[in-house]
């Protein structure tokens, strides 16, 4: 018992330097805190450095006060700095370091410890340098990158401290990248300086450009060739990735074309209807997205993420029985009159448009997007989203779907004879007016999940579906009326063509170049690219 009572007295006693010196780091950070409300910006950022440089633990939190404008301070005496707490009518000081009130503090003579954006830029270097060395690796992470946007070549030692240390391969590559471009902004040698460049180089992308660019115009003439070569190599690798992010584009437009023109290829190839409601299908499958998302919401907000697994069926559903309505009620009376048809449709689509103007209003509506379907990743060069890429996804997982249906199921089989020879059909015993009421309905119904997949990137109104009817025309028309191929590579071909266009024509002026190209098309093949073969067809 006496040798550990000794034990624990000579523990005691090695320790006490140790709180008295970490007593005293507390007892001198007040005067530097207290210089941040001393003099002008310029003796500001000296107090902040001299901060940074006490290595306190507590310096990050007292930047992020002052960053956040919470530090006040006597704009009379000059007394010491405080933060700003309480309400806006009973205002409160604390002392920033142990948090206690301070009591005897006339509001009226408090002012705001002021920064402008120079002192913000040296207080998010200042925070990068603080978290540095932090055991999270997103911190690190965060303070490289903020580092590599600022490049002050005075935290080259730190960063190269901070890099000997580091395990991490995507936290050590950021961090040797912000150590290229400070050493290509300091005064090392030229040899460190060209493997700075190569360095900087190796990342590629806009960033590196942008940043040999600058270096070209301070870089003495032995280096610039170095740096005029890497240039000239990233320009050529970006313009290969443009190229890939404009196939992405079109990819990503001609899956929501597809979506939209599918439905409306099968009506058209079966019925030969000129429907000019289909795009408020579209319209009111996003409206079904909307309202079962609200429902979800307050009823089951436990579900909230998954709503769209319920949407599809629900505008699948919905869309296909108000499709159902249309053809029984209006479009069985005007078959072989595809100009009243037209008419008729036209008339339907401004009906729709009217009901849901009433019943929502003519606003939009936001659909929310679920978290596996928002942000986005780098792949290479390119830049994709997830919700683009998920409707991608989704239009070929319907357009297989749909072509399964047609080919393997006896729907499909009544469907293609109907379409290829009506007579000859009705004359084996198929119902031809219910395979148009039913054809009509599962149009309808898809176009009815195409607005749910365009309710997570476009502004859910009333016009949604007019942004899209000609662009669905014109990809069953270029594809072949009737024929699910020819729609995919109609689909794919306009979508991909109106993105290389838009960049040197414009939207507008690149969709009329579209329009032109498909008319001129059609003057060499009427049917167009897949024709459907048939007696019926053919005559």
């Amino acid at each position: 018992m006496y040798r550990a009572v000794k034990i624990l007295l000579l523990t005691l006693c090695l320790a006490m330097p140790a709180l008295a010196t970490v007593l005293k780091a507390q007892e001198d950070i007040h005067p530097l805190i207290d210089a941040l409300g001393v003099g002008d910006f310029p003796e500001r950022e000296t107090a902040i450095k001299a901060l940074v440089a006490s290595n306190d633990p507590r310096v990050g939190e007292i930047l992020q006060l002052l960053s956040d404008g919470q530090l006040y301070v006597n704009s009379e005496t000059g007394g010491p700095v405080l933060v700003l707490g309480g309400t806006e009518d009973e205002p409160t000081y604390a002392d920033p370091i142990s948090g206690e009130i301070v009591s005897d503090v006339d509001p009226d003579y408090m002012s705001k410890v002021k920064i402008n954006n120079s002192l913000r830029t040296v207080i998010a270097t200042a925070t990068s340098q603080l978290t540095l060395l932090s055991p999270d690796r997103s911190a690190r992470l965060a303070a490289a990158q903020g580092l590599l946007k600022d490049a002050d070549p005075a935290n080259l030692d730190l960063l190269t401290s901070a890099l000997a240390e580091e395990k991490d391969a995507e936290v050590k590559n950021t961090m040797e990248a912000a150590r290229a471009v400070m050493m290509l902004k300091s005064d090392v040698s030229a040899e460190e300086k060209k493997a700075a460049v190569n360095t900087v180089a190796a990342r590629g992308g806009r960033d590196a450009l942008t940043i040999l660019n600058s270096a070209l115009a301070t870089a003495p003439d032995e280096l610039k060739g170095a740096i005029q070569t890497n240039i000239n190599a990233i320009n050529r690798s970006l313009a290969l990735w443009d190229v890939g992010q404009n196939v992405w584009y079109g990819l990503s437009l001609a899956s929501v074309l597809l979506l939209a023109a599918i439905g409306l290829a099968i009506t058209f190839g079966v019925m030969g209807v000129i429907n000019m409601a289909h795009g408020e299908m579209v319209m009111i499958g996003a409206y079904t997205t909307y309202v079962v998302q609200e429902y979800i919401s307050s009823a089951f907000p436990e579900l909230g993420n998954y709503s769209l697994a319920f949407s599809v069926p629900a505008a699948f559903l919905f869309t296909g029985c108000v499709g159902l309505v249309i053809e029984r009620v209006v479009i069985r009376y005007l078959y072989g009159r595809p100009l009243e048809t037209l008419l008729a449709t036209w008339g339907v689509s401004l009906i729709l448009q009217q009901a849901v103007r009433t019943i929502f209003g003519p606003t939009n509506r936001e659909v929310r997007n679920p978290s596996w379907m928002s942000g986005a990743f780098e792949l290479g060069g390119l830049s994709i989203t997830w919700n683009r890429l998920w409707i991608i996804i989704f239009s070929m997982a319907v357009f297989f779907t749909l072509l399964v249906l047609l080919k393997r199921s006896a729907f499909g089989l009544q469907m293609r004879a109907v379409t290829q020879n009506r007579r000859m059909a009705s004359s084996m015993g198929i119902r031809t007016g219910w395979v148009d009421a039913f054809t009509f309905a599962l149009g309808s119904g898809i176009a009815g999940i195409a607005g749910v997949a365009l309710s997570q990137i476009d502004n859910v109104s009333p016009n949604l579906g007019q942004s899209y009817i000609i662009d669905s025309f014109m990809v069953v028309v270029f594809g072949g009326v009737g024929n699910l191929w020819g729609t995919l590579v109609g689909a794919l071909s306009l979508g991909v063509l109106n993105k290389f266009l838009e960049p040197f024509a414009g939207a507008v002026l690149g969709k009329i170049l579209v329009l032109v190209l498909i008319i001129l098309f059609i003057q060499k093949r009427p049917r167009g690219l897949f024709a459907l073969k048939g007696r019926a067809v053919e005559a």
